[in-house]
């Protein structure tokens, strides 16, 4: 028998001879078993009934064992380790949390069985695929689609290879991008055209071949419609894009020249809009130009621009962010090094700081601070419930 010591960040229990376990809570006494699992001796009042009944077998949630505060209290724990890591310390304003059954967008597994398609995810560790019929993170209207995603893995996959099925809602059916080893061909554009009739898919996309176009994906960005290119970047959920929206609004106040930095397709530049002219800069130039016929769509918004810009090789120098009020960057898990010594010599006032990733934050937040910046209590948003996976936003200002 081993007692639970702590839960990593990857939200694996270490136990107090080192061996980490899952799906375990610290205090909790457990015996190992056979194949690495916990069988709990004495559980901790922490401990609850998983909502799911996938989840002791499928690798998507790893923690519904635990009542909501503690996973609340666990993740804003993570970021305080990882600034701790820096030698920072930092005030948790709260954490936002989205409700379950709301991911508008995720990324299945499909195999070619004996009877038919097979999609779901993986087992945790593991090769395994796991239906989910009743997944409780994804929204309900993706969980519609599960047989119509079946019956587009039974094409896209073989017995040998699998294939994945990215798939988000938008305002005129499902936006579907496939990744398969097949050619596209005539047949296959005809038999993905009548699975997207009868389940009303939006689009489906072969690699980066559009198949089946029966309406625009249309994502709402603000007052814009925008139809982002195929697997392009968007917030998982609706309630998470919102949290993080309001703390980007509140961060760059009345500014009248903002600069978004990795600006994606939009999530920030056109709601802004609104009441202040963006200069959006990104590196993918399809993101740049859904932003900008977005904007032009919607009309009556403050000007905004778009610049297709490499910000980890090419970053924006003090010289071109003269002239704005505010900044708002939200880089990918590897963090915005490059970008951030740049802005860290610039006059720019105030930065609103989205991330993925508390410990690339904490280097690039270190990096701040030591040029005289100031940051403000931070906003955990938790758009992967259930997950060891954590994102925050807050704000920089000039001391």
């Amino acid at each position: 028998m081993a007692v639970v010591e702590a839960l990593t960040h990857h939200a694996m229990g270490r136990l107090d001879d080192g061996t980490l376990v899952p799906r375990v809570l610290p205090g909790e006494e457990v015996e190992v078993t056979a194949d690495g699992s916990a069988r709990i001796i004495t559980p901790s009042p922490r401990r609850v009934a998983p909502v799911c009944r996938h989840f002791k077998t499928c690798g998507g949630c790893a923690m519904q064992h635990a009542d909501d505060n503690f996973v609340a209290a666990w993740k804003m724990d993570i970021v305080a380790r990882a600034l701790s890591g820096q030698g920072l310390t930092g005030e948790i304003a709260g954490i936002l949390t989205s409700p379950a059954r709301s991911r508008r967008r995720a990324k299945f597994t499909g195999r070619r069985g004996k009877s038919g398609g097979q999609v779901g995810f993986k087992a945790r560790g593991s090769d395994i695929l796991v239906e989910v019929p009743d997944c409780q993170l994804i929204a309900p209207e993706l969980a519609a689609l599960i047989p119509a995603l079946a019956d587009v893995a039974n094409l896209a996959a073989s017995r040998k290879a699998e294939a994945g099925l990215l798939v988000t809602t938008s305002q005129a059916g499902a936006d579907l991008q496939v990744e398969s080893e097949r050619d596209l061909t005539p047949q296959l554009v005809g038999e993905l055209a009548q699975i997207a009739e009868r389940a009303g898919f939006a689009r489906i996309t072969w690699g980066d071949e559009t198949a089946v176009l029966r309406a625009p994906p249309i994502q709402m960005m603000g007052p814009a419609p925008v139809v982002p290119p195929p697997g392009a970047f968007l917030q998982a959920t609706p309630q998470g894009e919102a949290d993080l929206l309001a703390q980007v609004r509140a961060a760059v106040g009345d500014a009248r020249r903002v600069v978004d930095l990795f600006a994606g397709s939009g999530t920030f530049t056109l709601p802004l809009s609104a009441t202040t002219e963006v200069h959006a800069v990104e590196g993918v130039a399809p993101m740049i130009e859904a932003l900008m016929r977005g904007w032009r769509a919607a009309g009556g918004l403050r000007k905004v621009t778009g610049e297709v810009r490499d910000l980890f090789r090419n970053p924006l120098l003090p010289i071109d962010l003269k002239g704005f009020d505010a900044a708002i960057i939200d880089p990918p898990r590897a963090g915005a090094e490059a970008q951030i010594r740049q802005l860290a010599q610039s006059d720019i006032p105030v930065i609103a700081m989205v991330s993925c990733n508390p410990v690339t934050f904490a280097r690039d937040a270190r990096i701040l601070l030591d040029a005289g910046y100031v940051m403000a209590p931070i906003w955990v948003v938790d758009q992967f419930r259930w997950s060891a996976h954590v994102e925050l936003v807050t704000r920089f200002t000039r001391a």
